[in-house]
C-alpha cells in the first residue's frame, strides 16, 4: 500500500527578527529596568559587581551582552533571564490532524514535517478491501502496529493476520496489501519510512508453538 502524500502538513512559523536583533533590544529593555527601580549605575554596579562603564555601554548597545553579564543583572533586577532577552515563543506542537480517505480507510496524520518519516493512525472498517487482493510495491519501509481488531497482511508469500498487539514492518518493495477481514473497525498505528528508512520489527510468520 502506498503511503498517503500529507500536503496539508501545517508549517513551523519563523520567528520575526534576527538573534543580533533579540540582543539589540536588551539594552533598552535593562535601562528601563533600571530606571523603574530608580536605580542608579553605580547602584547597580555595587550589587552585581560589573562596571559602571560596561553596564552604560550595555545599556546603550555599545557593548554585547553576554551570560556572565545578565545572569547577575536578572537577580539583581528580580526578573527571568528571558524577560532580559525576551526570547519568542515557540511555535504551537499540537498537530491538528486533517483525517484523509483513501481506499475505503481513514489515515489521520499524527506528524507534519514534510519529508521525513511519517505516522498515521488508520481506521479501516470491518470487511474492507475483502476482494480480489492486488498487492502493490513502492520505495521505502512500513511498520503497523495492530491497536485493535484484525488486519490481514499480504507480504511476498505471506498470508497474515495480526491482531491487537502485533506489530509488522517490512520492505515495500516486496509484493504487499491490507484488508480488515474482521467484523469490527481495526485500528492500526502506521509509520511510513522513505527509501533508506528501517523500523526494528521484522515480519516473519508464526511457528507453531507460537499459536
Amino acid at each position: 500500500m502506498d503511503a498517503v502524500n500529507d500536503d496539508a502538513a501545517a508549517s513551523h512559523p519563523v520567528p520575526e527578527g534576527s538573534f543580533d536583533g533579540l540582543l539589540g533590544a536588551v539594552g533598552p529593555r535593562l535601562k528601563a529596568l533600571r530606571q523603574g527601580r530608580e536605580a542608579t549605575l553605580a547602584q547597580v554596579s555595587a550589587s552585581t559587581g560589573i562596571s559602571i562603564s560596561t553596564l552604560s555601554r550595555l545599556e546603550s548597545g555599545q557593548r554585547r551582552p553576554t551570560l556572565e553579564l545578565l545572569l547577575p543583572l536578572a537577580h539583581t533586577y528580580q526578573v527571568a533571564l528571558d524577560d532580559l532577552v525576551a526570547v519568542p515563543p515557540t511555535a504551537d506542537p499540537r498537530v491538528q490532524p486533517r483525517p484523509i480517505v483513501r481506499y475505503g480507510m481513514t489515515f489521520i496524520p499524527l506528524t507534519r514535517r514534510p519529508g521525513a518519516l511519517k505516522a498515521y493512525k488508520i481506521i479501516i472498517p470491518p470487511h474492507t478491501r475483502t476482494g480480489e487482493p492486488e498487492p502493490q510495491v513502492h520505495e521505502g519501509y512500513d511498520w503497523f502496529y495492530v491497536l485493535s481488531g484484525q488486519l490481514r497482511l499480504l507480504l511476498g508469500e505471506h498470508d497474515l493476520i495480526l491482531t491487537a498487539g502485533e506489530v509488522a514492518e517490512f520492505d515495500t518493495r516486496v509484493p504487499h496489501w491490507l484488508g480488515n477481514p474482521g467484523p469490527d473497525p481495526t485500528e492500526i498505528l502506521a509509520l511510513f519510512g522513505p527509501q533508506g528508512e528501517r523500523m526494528h520489527v521484522r515480519i516473519r510468520p508464526r511457528t507453531e508453538s507460537e499459536g
